[in-house]
């Protein structure tokens, strides 16, 4: 699964992909590395405006899995970066599109174990304009729970995105899974408002020849 990636577009950028971008002062310095539960942008559709804003990389864990192997409560919740099945009851709340958000990316990074048997990071971007490259995203407002014991409770918004079978490219490097990338502006207009009829169809992996490997961590 994706729990790495990297988001340098400028805010001007995306003012030209979305008009009447609304930010209400929402910060759009580069991020070099994207981890679970770092803050990170997003957009969102409000009434017929599209708006920028900040969530926490990880949506609310299923119940039955905030519990110890003896059956105890877990007393936090790191959340879930990437979502797979749809079709789960947990999932199915955050499905409409008032809960559906693009998360903007330069580039992603997919586990590779090496030669020596140690994990590295290969990453992956857009061959055909890189800065049209958005997860499909789901958020969630003012969640309340404790994602670290140091912090203590907190209520923030939280965003996750979905992955799909991989393509040829991810598939070499991470047979399971690929994050869902939207590059085209009829595909994120139909995330952000169609029904989920609809805009369940884009729940699939990018076309063979659509990525290219940019590098791999401990490579020169």
């Amino acid at each position: 699964m994706c729990n790495h990636y990297e988001m340098t577009k400028s805010l001007e950028a995306m003012r030209r992909l979305f008009a009447g971008l609304e930010t209400h002062g929402t910060n759009l310095a580069p991020l070099r590395d994207v981890f679970p539960d770092y803050p990170a942008p997003i957009i969102r559709r409000r009434a017929r405006a599209y708006e920028l804003g900040t969530a926490r990389w990880g949506l609310p864990t299923p119940p039955q899995y905030l519990v110890t192997k003896t059956g105890k409560p877990k007393r936090t919740d790191p959340g879930v970066t990437n979502v797979r099945s749809t079709t789960s009851p947990h999932w199915r709340r955050w499905l409409p599109a008032e809960n559906r958000c693009l998360v903007p990316f330069s580039r992603f990074a997919e586990p590779q174990r090496g030669t020596d048997g140690k994990s590295r990071d290969c990453w992956f971007e857009l061959i055909d304009g890189p800065e049209n490259g958005f997860f499909a995203g789901l958020w969630v407002p003012e969640w309340s729970s404790v994602r670290k014991m140091a912090e203590g409770p907190v209520t923030t918004d939280l965003f996750a995105f979905l992955t799909t079978e991989p393509n040829a490219e991810v598939g070499a490097v991470h047979p399971k899974a690929m994050p869902v990338i939207l590059s085209k502006p009829e595909e994120w207009e139909t995330w952000l408002t169609a029904p989920w009829s609809e805009a369940k169809t884009l729940q699939r992996a990018l076309p063979d020849g659509s990525l290219r490997i940019v590098e791999r961590d401990g490579e020169e």
